[in-house]
């Protein structure tokens, strides 16, 4: 599964996850992955990011803080 993913407008993180991985709990994951791009709220089209396959253990707990429950 590693490689890239390139952006439709008006992507935005957890979609681009759950279209990628298939569930949302990767966000946190493609965003480590993506730096350059963090400031980046919703994509324009066209943005090309690295979809490196996540690790074996990774849950809940690399979603950034906003999607989870406080």
């Amino acid at each position: 599964m590693a490689g890239t993913y390139t952006t439709r407008q008006g992507d935005a993180w957890d979609a681009i996850a759950h279209r990628v991985y298939g569930s949302v709990k990767y966000t946190g994951w493609l965003m480590e992955n993506n730096h350059p791009h963090l400031d980046t709220f919703r994509f324009r089209a066209g943005v090309v990011l690295q979809t490196p396959d996540p690790p074996a253990d990774s849950l809940a707990d690399n979603m950034p803080i906003w999607r989870t429950e406080a």
